[in-house]
């Protein structure tokens, strides 16, 4: 297994570069279509950070781990606040993005960090082709 990490700061570019930092990285472990998947999971995973879970001056820390066939994606933050499945009105703008991260990771969940915060994670696993 191969990791990477990297921390971003509280802004709204660093979802865009934490998905490119993630793609960078998850080379020719999954299938094009899982590759598309984990782009939309990580850019929903971070906003959610950045709106919900890191607190003006701290910063948030992306995990990707590269296994044969699969990729796990952590988003860490500083706030211990857990994220929840929303079920937003047809009329709501926003509630949407743990319900895609439902429909496209294979497994997704979160956890207490060691020390302050918690970490949301995603599992995708390589599609037969």
């Amino acid at each position: 297994m191969t990791t990477y990490a990297r921390q971003f700061v509280r802004s709204p570019r660093s979802v865009g570069q934490a998905r490119d930092f993630v793609a960078a990285r998850v080379g020719a472990a999954v299938g094009p279509d899982r590759a598309d998947d984990i782009r939309v999971c990580v850019s929903e995973l971070v906003t959610n950070a950045l709106v919900h879970g890191t607190p003006r001056g701290r910063q948030l820390r992306v995990h990707v781990a590269v296994d044969d066939g699969a990729v796990r994606i952590e988003v860490h933050d500083a706030s211990g606040a857990s994220p929840y499945l929303r079920h937003p009105a047809p009329t709501d703008d926003h509630g949407r993005g743990l319900q895609l991260v439902d429909a496209l990771a294979d497994e997704w969940g979160t956890r207490d960090r060691d020390g302050l915060g918690k970490l949301v994670w995603a599992s995708f696993i390589r599609t037969a082709t």
